[in-house]
């Protein structure tokens, strides 16, 4: 296992700078995921931490040795990219054993390793096989035990997954699940679904646009957003926003008014002056939903998406529509007026800049230290 630090960081194109000063550490063993939409530096950060591109400025260290400058083969990594890159030739058990024998280990030992890389992925029936024999699940199991058998210190994983259908994808991202306790080693993972992030993470690291927004643990981005840009890039289906301003204030309580004159109580202690325009975020789960009449936010229902085991009514209310995911059965349909209910401590207010409102001192991360 290895310990990856991050000081100033930055890679400049020509005039474009795209990795904009990151400062990051990744805990030895830790299985830390880069997530973000596309063109946010992701990466192309985990190409510098890989040696593959070279850093404009800052420094990068593994286990406290400064490897700014080491060539790609000198980091002890071990990198899986988005394609399989298998030799057609050769077998998966050739394929997976090729960098030992390029780099001289007996034969022996490459069959030791490579069997117990296939125990690990369970492939240990495809060693025979051509990799035109195999799905494309089967091939990603074989390009990550290609770097398995190098044991690095560090594993590098460049969006392994956004190859395979829907379906192969769960199934991948279960068995990544599964085998990232048996690695034993630091783990790097870059892609731009936030499930597979909030499945696979020990640590999430939110990047846009060349920075990073926030680092923490899934559950913690999850709960404490912050800000409006992550609040919205974690959790699926996204949170609900809402423009809102703000009306009365109580010790630990706020009113807000919606832009059609309804009104909403949300948990707050911050200080708010009346008339600040604030953002409301609610999340899917979160909403309850009931008949006209009945209390909370009016709206009325333009959609319902009925997928047995749950359903989302997406609900117009002030000119936008929300979504409430709904664990019950229920008769209400398109056109049906309905009002939408929360617990006021479950919802979030973030302010013009996007940044939340709840614990203002905190929304920009820890993430040089954590």
């Amino acid at each position: 296992m290895a310990q990856l630090d991050l000081v100033g960081v930055t890679k400049s194109f020509g005039d474009a700078k795209v990795i904009k000063g990151v400062d990051l550490r990744v805990a030895h063993g830790e299985f830390c995921v880069f997530v973000g939409p596309s063109g946010c530096g992701k990466s192309t950060l985990l190409r510098m931490i890989a040696g593959l591109e070279e850093c404009s400025s800052g420094r990068i260290r593994i286990d406290d040795v400064d490897v700014t400058d080491q060539q790609p083969a000198e980091r002890g990594i071990a990198m899986v990219f988005q394609s399989y890159a298998l030799y057609p030739h050769m077998t998966v058990a050739e394929n997976m054993g090729f960098g030992l024998k390029i780099a001289k280990v007996p034969r022996a030992k490459i069959d030791a390793k490579v069997a117990e890389a296939a125990r690990t992925l369970q492939i240990e029936h495809l060693l025979a096989r051509r990799p035109k024999d195999l799905s494309g699940g089967q091939r990603q199991r074989v390009a990550i035990g290609r770097a398995i058998v190098r044991q690095p210190r560090m594993f590098l994983f460049d969006e392994p997954l956004s190859n395979l259908d829907a379906a192969l994808r769960v199934e991948m991202r279960v068995e990544l699940a599964r085998i990232k306790s048996q690695l034993d080693t630091t783990v790097v993972y870059v892609t731009h679904d936030q499930v597979e992030a909030m499945t696979l993470a020990d640590k999430i690291v939110v990047m846009r646009e060349g920075t990073i927004e926030q680092v923490g643990r899934p559950l913690d981005l999850y709960a404490r957003p912050a800000n409006q840009f992550v609040a919205g890039f974690i959790g699926s289906p996204k949170m609900n926003f809402l423009p809102v301003q703000a009306s009365s204030a109580g010790p630990d309580m706020l009113d807000v008014r919606l832009a059609d004159g309804g009104m909403a109580r949300v948990a707050c202690t911050a200080r708010v002056n009346p008339q600040t325009p604030l953002t409301l975020g609610i999340r899917p789960e979160h909403l309850s939903i009931a008949p006209a009449g009945q209390g909370g936010i009016a709206g009325e229902v333009v959609v319902a998406e009925r997928l047995g085991g749950e359903t989302y009514f997406h609900v117009r209310v002030s000119g936008q529509v929300l979504i409430a995911r709904i664990h019950t059965d229920s008769a209400l349909g398109v056109g049906d007026r309905v009002g939408l209910t929360f617990d006021p401590a479950a919802a979030h207010l973030f302010q013009a800049d996007g940044l939340r409102l709840s614990e203002p001192s905190q929304v920009h991360q820890e993430h040089a230290t954590s």
